[in-house]
């Protein structure tokens, strides 16, 4: 639906309020509500992304199941509709299946959804980003995403990256005003778009524009734009392929032999279709979004919850994680513990005037400005709140302006090296000030004693102001230094050893901190990292490359680390061979995270940080990580045994069928027995996502590999090839089989046996020694039974069977025995001979 006010940036923020029928204290509920179902949701989606009737339908899209539902007209009405029911009875378990993990998934994600602060009702209220509409007057401050394409109303010293819409790099300066109506998008710096980031200051905003009316909405649909593919995607993709192929050349063969023998036409096309169902991995899909839904809801009651399901593998392959120390080494909760003056003495003063500007300060939450105002409260009576110039991370400092008697005072807290550059004197004690020259000195030996210690310090500096009453950047100068704030950050409890057990289990933890190098230092060797294995900011803007790629694998601790840096390590990372996942929360995390094969960051992180993260943790804690990081493992190993089942038993069974059907003046299974195998084999395969797991998988980080996968399915269907043929031969050449008691036969053994054998190759292990899931054996003892009854039964002769005489199935038990005896044999061989 068409959004009002077209050329909302060339008019007045009140003109466009009366165009949007709102006010300055924004809408009424009752209002947002109208207004959602007219303009549909703040989404880039047009809509649910499967509904029922989608997913229901989606199981039977594949060609070669239309094909063969068309083909099956023209042959015996009867087998038609036995035919008919077998899809429908698969399709139905599948979307069963499929559509209880989409709705898990989709409950979880909204345990982590992005909100926007708006006026609703006359007050602030958090709401759901998907929920806003035009006419909402939303609060943005550092670290937020404009929810949608809104006209600032008012603003302070506001900086947005726009990197994501322009390309531009470097912070846009936003603030409200009129633009002439025919400026591009990029010249309107009165506007505040989807899919940006507000870096500093804050803002009040109206919504004009939202979902795909917005700017990011119209390229999003003209790009179609989706995430980068991860390998997990491109392995199951590449596996897809394969069988494809092979079924391809194995189905166009077989049909083409059948016509040169003059079998029947109809019949030779339907058996060529229903292996084509047989060897396709029509399946495959269905059952890695049930594993991965399944890996995702059990990942969620560890505290981990998965925005991104694929990227449930890279978390699983992770083998080298970074992050920064606070909150991930430490508690996260920061401590003032004292107040110095530019002596090293407890000061009063200092303690003051720390205290008035982080009450005063008005930008996004941060636990320094807590700890400040949750320390001593000193006395502040008569003292007033001017102005601001907020905190940003390109100044490292911020900067109030109070009144206390009508005389104005300047006060900067900040990154000490940050401070001292605005800075012209220092007061010592006593009151009297030098040159800041003198004092340099003193001050950084001061500053290393205190970092050597472990403590975070920062520096407080001030300025008599006289009758200003307005300030800006330009106004932070020829400050006077005061002296230091001192912060402690306790050590979680048990992190050396959480951090010994990631080593264990193959994942090394690298700190990448923004902290000087002598307190990075002293915290990494708290916690068991070798400090000395150390690459400070500074070095990493001066080096190529290549020199810092062949450096960062023997670095543990990275220090002073800028914030464009970040990135820039975390792609070196990657490079040198590491799936790198980094945790971040603040605004200048972002890019990182979007670098990272995994990237993971906390829910109560900001907007954008939550935005970019593939993972979110409801806990920063690196145990909390540790136990998703198994589950991630537990997930990825169920989904490889199912392309291990597909690969083996099951391509081995439709590969034999295919050979005895050249050899044998009769096809060895009809179009709907060839079906119906399909549908009994699957069932015990679709219970793989709660099956057990050893603990030898999820030990260390594993990878797909396609190369193993092709070996895999060349051995281990080859075995099942070879006790298919002597099936063959008991049958015909002891048993003297008739075509429906072959058939009847070859489909209890090849049921039995595909069943049976997906209990061997489910683990490494002696299969005896490794308990399969109880719903596993629950489905497999299901199948067996219903197989070995199936013959017996009018419903068995529905389906072409005729019954057998008991001591055949002697032979088949002692064939499958076997089999299962020699599959164990080669599967030790196969996995020693891959040094796995």
């Amino acid at each position: 639906m068409d959004h009002p006010a077209d050329l909302f940036w060339s008019l007045p923020p009140e003109e466009v309020l009366r165009q949007l029928g709102s006010t300055h204290r924004g809408l009424t509920s009752a209002e947002a509500a109208g207004r959602l179902k007219q303009y549909g949701p703040n989404s880039l989606k047009r809509g649910p992304r499967f509904t029922t009737f989608s997913l229901l339908l989606g199981q039977f899209k594949s060609p070669i199941i239309l094909i063969l539902l068309a083909a099956t007209v023209l042959g015996d009405p009867v087998d038609a509709v036995i035919i008919l029911v077998i899809i429908l009875v698969s399709g139905l378990l599948g979307f069963w299946q499929e559509k209880s993990a989409t709705d898990a998934v989709a409950g979880l994600l909204a345990i982590v959804q992005i909100k926007a602060t708006v006026w609703r009702d006359g007050v602030n209220q958090d709401i759901p980003v998907d929920d806003i509409v035009p006419g909402d007057v939303v609060l943005l401050n550092a670290g937020n995403m404009p929810p949608a394409d809104c006209l600032i109303i008012e603003s302070k010293d506001l900086f947005a990256d726009e990197a994501t819409l322009t390309g531009e790099t470097y912070p846009v300066e936003k603030e409200a005003g009129l633009i002439s109506a025919g400026t591009l998008p990029g010249g309107r710096t009165n506007v505040l778009y989807m899919g940006t980031h507000v870096i500093s200051g804050a803002a009040t905003a109206v919504v004009v524009k939202t979902g795909s009316s917005t700017e990011f909405g119209k390229i999003s649909s003209r790009l179609k734009l989706r995430p980068a593919e991860t390998e997990f995607e491109r392995g199951v993709r590449r596996f897809g392929y394969l069988l494809m192929e092979v079924t391809l050349i194995l189905v166009l063969a077989i049909f083409g032999i059948n016509v040169f023998f003059k079998r029947p036409i109809i019949e030779a096309f339907l058996f060529s279709l229903a292996l084509a169902v047989g060897l396709t991995p029509q399946l495959l899909p269905a059952i890695i979004s049930i594993n991965l839904s399944h890996g995702a809801s059990r990942m969620a009651k560890k505290k981990v919850v998965v925005k991104r399901l694929a990227s449930i593998e890279n978390f699983g392959s992770m083998n080298v994680l970074c992050a920064d120390k606070t909150g991930t080494l430490t508690e996260g909760v920061v401590l003032l513990d004292a107040a110095l003056d530019a002596d090293g003495k407890d000061s009063g003063k200092v303690l003051l005037l720390a205290y008035l500007n982080s009450l005063y300060e008005s930008g996004f939450a941060n636990p320094i400005d807590q700890a400040v105002r949750s320390g001593r409260k000193p006395d502040i009576s008569g003292y007033e709140k001017l102005d601001e110039v907020p905190y940003d991370f390109i100044r490292k400092r911020l900067t109030v302006l109070a009144a206390k008697d009508g005389l104005s005072i300047m006060i900067t807290k900040g990154a000490l090296e940050n401070v001292l550059e605005v800075c012209s004197s220092v007061e010592i004690s006593g009151g009297a000030s030098v040159n800041i020259d003198d004092a340099l000195d003193g001050i950084n030996t001061r500053y290393r004693e205190l970092s050597e210690r472990g403590f975070r310090t920062l520096g407080i500096a001030y300025k008599e102001a006289g009758s200003l009453r307005v300030i800006n950047r330009e106004h932070e100068k020829a400050m006077t230094f005061l002296g230091f704030l001192v912060f402690s950050d306790r050590l979680k409890e048990g992190i050396s050893a959480t951090i010994s057990r990631l080593k264990q289990a193959g994942v090394e933890l690298k700190i990448i901190s923004g902290d000087n190098h002598f307190a990075a230092a002293n915290i990494s060797g708290q916690v068991g990292l070798d400090g000395t294995r150390m690459l400070s900011g500074p070095d990493i803007s001066v080096m190529s490359d290549e020199a810092l790629l062949g450096k960062v694998n023997e670095v543990d601790v990275f220090a002073q680390v800028e914030p464009n840096q970040k990135e820039r390590l975390i792609t070196a990372l990657k490079k040198a061979g590491n799936v790198v996942g980094y945790i971040g929360d603040g605004i200048n995390d972002a890019s990182a995270l979007h670098a990272a094969d995994v990237g993971i960051s906390v829910d109560t992180a900001v907007d954008v940080a939550k935005d970019a993260a593939d993972i979110v943790l409801l806990e920063k804690d690196l145990a909390v990580l540790e136990d998703g990081m198994r589950e991630g493992r537990m997930t990825f190993a169920n989904t490889l045994k199912y392309v291990f089942m597909a690969t083996s038993a099951n391509f081995g069974n439709m590969f034999s069928m295919a050979g005895a059907s050249l050899i044998m003046p009769f096809l060895p299974l009809l179009p709907k027995q060839v079906m119906l195998t399909n549908l009994l084999t699957d069932l015990p395969e679709m219970t793989i996502a709660a099956d057990n797991v050893d603990r030898e998988l999820v030990e260390k980080p594993r990878r797909w590999d396609i190369k193993f996968i092709r070996n895999f399915m060349l051995v281990f269907g080859l075995i099942s090839s070879i006790f298919d043929f002597l099936t063959f031969g008991v049958l015909l050449l002891i048993l003297h089989a008739s075509p429906e008691q072959f058939r009847a036969g070859w489909f209890i053994e090849s049921v039995i046996s595909a069943s049976v054998i997906v209990l061997v190759i489910r683990t490494r292990r002696f299969f005896l020694r490794s308990r399969p899931g109880k719903y596993l054996i629950m489905a497999t003892l299901l199948v067996v039974a219903a197989v070995l009854v199936l013959p017996y039964t009018g419903i068995g002769s529905l389906f072409g069977f005729a019954p057998l005489p008991a001591y055949f199935l002697v032979i088949v038990a002692a064939i499958v025995l076997t089999y299962a005896g020699f599959a164990e044999i080669a599967k030790h061989i196969f996995y020693k001979r891959m040094k796995l």
